[in-house]
């Protein structure tokens, strides 16, 4: 059992070296690169997993269909609301619960939306806006066990990236209730193994055909 290093309670007080840090511990602990892996790996499943989303929303719930509605109705930089999709629809199609993992607050009310959460990525919108008007993103963040952690990050992925890696680098088990959306990236994304149940196995076919 990997027991992680002093090093990284020490670089994760440094801010600037927080990612690559994070990085690091994660090559050390699987040999893999974590955001190039990660990254590769969305690019290439992305669109595959859309086309089942799509294929699936009506016996996948309303969220499932809002959440691909909400694609529809962007404009501008398509490639990242689509690889942003896909991540937040993988916990829908997989049956789990996406507020689990995916969490939207306010400026003024982060700590509110952190109280209880043992992992999870925090989108913080802008709140001074009219009532008409779109909320920018002023924050992208990763919480553990109820602390933010990590702010300003720079999309979706890389939060979810970050994420995980933490998790390998502190020997943090993955929660029973996001089994399988882990499940997923860890054989599939990052091919870190080739055992997975019958639920993820079943995807991985659908995403190979």
């Amino acid at each position: 059992m990997f027991f992680p290093s002093d090093s990284i309670y020490r670089c994760l007080d440094l801010r600037e070296e927080e990612i690559s840090c994070i990085c690091a511990e994660f090559n050390h602990v699987t040999t893999k690169e974590l955001l190039g892996t990660f990254r590769a790996a969305l690019d290439e499943y992305s669109p595959r997993l859309l086309k089942l989303y799509c294929a699936r929303k009506g016996a996948l719930g309303q969220e499932m269909e809002n959440l691909l509605d909400k694609l529809d109705e962007q404009t501008s930089d398509i490639a990242v609301h689509r690889k942003n999709t896909a991540l937040e629809g993988l916990l829908l199609f997989v049956r789990e619960d996406s507020g689990t993992l995916f969490k939207t607050c306010l400026e003024t009310d982060p700590d509110d939306e952190t109280r209880g959460v043992k992992i999870g990525i925090v989108t913080v919108l802008e709140d001074d806006v009219a009532p008409t008007s779109l909320s920018s993103i002023q924050n992208i963040a990763v919480v553990l066990e109820e602390k933010i952690v990590l702010t300003d990050l720079p999309d979706l992925p890389t939060a979810f990236a970050c994420l995980l890696g933490l998790l390998f680098a502190l020997n943090i088990d993955y929660p029973k209730e996001l089994k399988y959306t882990f499940e997923v990236i860890e054989t599939i994304f990052m091919e870190l193994s080739t055992n997975c149940t019958q639920h993820v196995r079943s995807l991985k076919t659908k995403l190979l055909l």
